[in-house]
């Protein structure tokens, strides 16, 4: 093996860990509910297009404020990823793979509302590091009462 594909080899490698990283500390940055615009911009591209549950948006701004008003909704969470294929082309990379996320409500009652689905995320490669331009939670199962969305919140549609 000549020296031009340890590099490359490494090179892949090395976004691979960087790419596998951003989708664990996002995800874990939702448990910790600190949901500012430091932490959109530690995750996420200016033009980013999101598929959630709860509607899809597209930009930074607008990702923010609907999960910063979706996860107001609960009181605690665990959000757990599994079985992340990484796929790295260049400064583009896809993540498939597989979430869980466990609820307790905000609404007093404790209640709990899990869901499991799959996910396809598109990182990028920026000068700030790696950053998320689209991401998709299909949802697969649910258990428990989801929580009921306030009326101003129904599901967003990007344009």
């Amino acid at each position: 093996m000549d020296t031009d594909e340890v590099r490359r080899q490494v090179q892949v490698l090395s976004d691979r860990a960087a790419v596998t990283d951003l989708i664990s500390r996002y995800l874990r940055s939702l448990d910790m509910a600190v949901l500012d615009e430091e932490w959109a911009r530690a995750f996420h591209t200016e033009d980013i297009v999101a598929e959630m549950p709860i509607g899809t948006v597209r930009g930074r701004a607008a990702v923010l404020e609907r999960v910063r008003r979706g996860m107001a909704l609960f009181d605690r969470t665990v959000h757990l990823s599994a079985d992340d294929v990484v796929e790295i082309d260049g400064d583009r990379a896809t993540v498939r793979g597989a979430q869980l996320s466990t609820h307790v409500l905000a609404d007093g009652t404790e209640g709990v509302f899990a869901s499991a689905g799959h996910t396809e995320t598109e990182p990028v490669r920026t000068t700030e590091g790696w950053r998320i331009a689209a991401t998709a939670l299909r949802v697969a199962w649910t258990r428990g009462a989801p929580p009921r969305l306030p009326d101003d919140m129904a599901p967003a549609h990007a344009g």
